[in-house]
């Protein structure tokens, strides 16, 4: 419409001036001037207030209010443009707080580098790596290294690559503390982090060794309750007897019953302190030589006549014969533990099969023993290596606890996968 107005302007003063209206003419020239003065400044003004909200939008503020331009409809894109990318800004800032407050609370010290041209700066650093190290939230890599300088000088020396190591640090002159360091680089967009992860390994070994304490306390609890708790009402039960004038002889049978059942627990409380002391003392390995094949047949021919009798096909399907240093006593436990774990296993099963399978890996002798039963709950799994914990009602708990001690103490370990198809234990021994 300005333009229109203009142009009509224009028209107007020359076809005054033609008829010779100067002054007219002259008025009408001083409006057309005034309409394009004023064309000038509005669109001055809406330029002006695009680049004042590209700016905004460029350096992240969103603080602006745009409510009182809202009648504005040449502006209306640039309003949705601006509310949208406000609204997915204060979602990213919303995020961004609570991973921050989720690796503060991480009992794991984490470091975050993030590339600026050829220098590092430091994205995050979490509460932990700072009250671990007792060093200032810094933004520079420069000062960190005034503070770690061993840690900083690692990373360096790698040239700031994947790292897996241990490695010892000491923190305000106290004494040294050794570490778990892993680090990994990755790339987003046009940016690069590397993120660093540090543990103690003094806190790994407390967090896991409290833990096996309660777990350990839980089950001994558990099972001193459970004698404990009859032999206490039957003691209560015969102090009410004995104090009477005279018994009956339905109160003379009460006292048998109560004696032979007491009797029966405390015997099965000797022998689940005798169960622990085995595990609690267990005799340092006597090792000596024995081919493989021996030792597993010896131990096949032990359980032949229940693998018999439970009808189960035992396939051993080493094909290689290898000379061993081991307790052969001692192993020949941890088989026969193995192969009645499998027994019990395969119970309900109708087709019954334990496979005995080995094969060496880098001076690494894994001897494998696999059934077809049902396999572990998944619920229990982690509880299975637990002193005295087992799910059969004849058992006493400690077949596997003592196994895995064993094989431990030969410098191996024992390890074990299920499915709903079958069950394998790996008995792996360090040539």
């Amino acid at each position: 419409m300005r333009i229109i107005l203009i142009l009509l302007g224009f028209a107007a003063v020359f076809y005054l001036a033609e008829k010779s209206l100067i002054y007219t003419s002259i008025f009408v020239a001083f409006v057309v001037a005034s309409f394009i003065i004023e064309l000038y400044f509005y669109l001055k003004n809406a330029f002006l207030f695009y680049d004042k909200t590209i700016n905004a939008i460029l350096n992240k503020d969103f603080s602006a209010d745009f409510s009182k331009h809202k009648s504005f409809q040449n502006y209306r894109r640039l309003f949705q443009l601006y509310n949208s990318l406000k609204e997915k800004e204060n979602e990213q800032v919303s995020k961004d707080i609570i991973y921050r407050s989720i690796l503060n609370n991480i009992e794991t010290g984490i470091l975050i580098l993030q590339k600026e041209e050829s220098d590092w700066s430091i994205f995050l650093m979490n509460d932990c790596f700072s009250k671990q190290f007792e060093v200032p939230k810094v933004s520079k890599w420069h000062y960190l290294k005034n503070q770690l300088p061993s840690l900083c000088l690692l990373i360096e020396e790698q040239n700031f690559s994947e790292i897996k190591t241990t490695l010892q640090i000491r923190v305000n002159q106290q004494e040294m503390q050794i570490f778990v360091m892993q680090s990994s680089r990755t790339k987003t967009h046009n940016q690069e982090y590397y993120v660093v992860l540090l543990d103690s390994i003094q806190k790994v070994i407390d967090k896991k060794e409290k833990e096996a304490w309660i777990n350990l306390m839980k089950v001994i609890s558990h099972e001193l309750l459970n004698s404990l708790t009859p032999i206490r009402s039957l003691s209560q039960n015969l102090k009410e007897l004995v104090g009477q004038e005279s018994l009956s002889p339905e109160d003379l049978q009460d006292i048998k019953d109560s004696v032979i059942t007491m009797h029966n627990r405390s015997n099965h409380l000797q022998e689940f302190v005798e169960s622990y002391r085995k595990l609690a003392m267990l005799p340092t390995p006597k090792k000596e030589k024995i081919e493989l094949s021996t030792l597993i047949e010896n131990c096949v021919q032990i359980m032949k006549p229940l693998f018999k009798k439970e009808k189960i096909e035992v396939k051993n399907t080493i094909d290689f014969n290898r000379w061993i240093s081991v307790d052969s006593n001692q192993m020949e436990q941890v088989f026969i533990n193995l192969f009645t774990n499998s027994l019990f296993a395969l119970a309900e099963k109708e087709k019954k099969e334990i496979t005995i399978s080995a094969e060496l890996k880098e001076k690494r002798l894994y001897i494998i023993i696999t059934d077809n039963g049902s396999g572990i709950d998944p619920e229990i799994e982690d509880k299975i290596l637990l002193p005295f914990f087992t799910t059969r009602t004849s058992g006493a708990g400690i077949g596997l606890t003592l196994s895995k001690n064993i094989i431990e103490a030969h410098g191996g370990y024992l390890a074990f996968r299920s499915d709903e198809n079958n069950t394998q234990f790996t008995v792996c021994l360090v040539e």
